[in-house]
């Protein structure tokens, strides 16, 4: 299937490493003009090299911390003037921490808020413009299965990210007639570090695997194939929708 998104430029956020990496390396692979971020230097230079062998041509990298409002500016200009203005928009962060209310305090909380959220409002801001100048454009969230089932010892990651829900429905509606679609990608129990980092906190976490109906962990490159459809031209009536890639694990509807 032709996704018709070769030469497309995407920015990817949180992409030097886990389901971000995977998603840009997907999207370059496909023939995207690709820009990836990170706040580790030797991870993003590795994921560049990577991306470099598949796709030559088709990566920039910039260190960033996305938490950073003046941070996140310098990455849009730097991959408008890299190559050229945004037409796929990927957000994305690291986690937050685990543990359980208690243990977070009002600053904890500001930090959490900035980073799911905030950034992910910033970037799309800043990239909108052009988007409904050109008449067509895709945002797509990444957020967890966690907005629709809580998960267990991560209220931070559970009540922040819902709202992510709330921007995407909301915004899918405005520049709908743009062209432009918006769609949350909600990742399950995925085999990355992420995983590895939440096992060590509590070791139960490798028993969920009992409660997904296909009892095993989604690998990286199942996620980033839905990612790269959600943001193709073949998924052009498609806005306003948040899909799970977790194998069954959300009970609800």
């Amino acid at each position: 299937m032709d996704l018709g998104i070769q030469n497309k430029v995407a920015l990817v956020l949180a992409s030097s490493k886990g389901l971000g990496k995977a998603v840009a390396m997907e999207l370059a692979t496909e023939g995207a003009s690709v820009v990836i971020c990170g706040n580790d230097q030797k991870s993003l230079a590795e994921t560049e090299a990577e991306i470099q062998a598949i796709a030559p041509g088709k990566v920039a990298a910039f260190f960033c911390d996305l938490t950073d409002e003046i941070q996140r500016k310098r990455l849009v200009e730097f991959s408008v003037k890299t190559f050229g203005n945004i037409e796929i928009l990927v957000t994305n962060t690291g986690g937050p921490p685990a543990g359980p209310f208690e243990q977070f305090d009002l600053e904890d909380w500001k930090g959490f808020f900035n980073l799911l959220f905030l950034s992910a409002v910033d970037i799309i801001k800043q990239v909108l413009p052009s988007m409904k100048q050109k008449g067509a454009g895709r945002i797509l969230c990444m957020s967890s299965v966690a907005v629709k089932q809580p998960a267990n010892n991560l209220i931070s990651s559970n009540a922040v990210r819902t709202s992510i829900l709330g921007l995407v429905k909301s915004l899918s509606s405005e520049v709908a007639p743009y062209g432009i679609t918006v769609n949350n990608l909600m990742p399950g129990f995925t085999n990355t570090t992420r995983i590895q980092y939440l096992a060590e906190k509590d070791p139960s976490v490798y028993k969920i695997k009992e409660e997904i109906p296909m009892k095993r962990l989604a690998t990286t490159s199942e996620f980033a194939a839905a990612a790269a459809f959600l943001v193709s031209e073949r998924a052009s009536y498609i806005t306003g929708q948040s899909l799970a890639v977790d194998g069954g694990w959300i009970r609800g509807h």
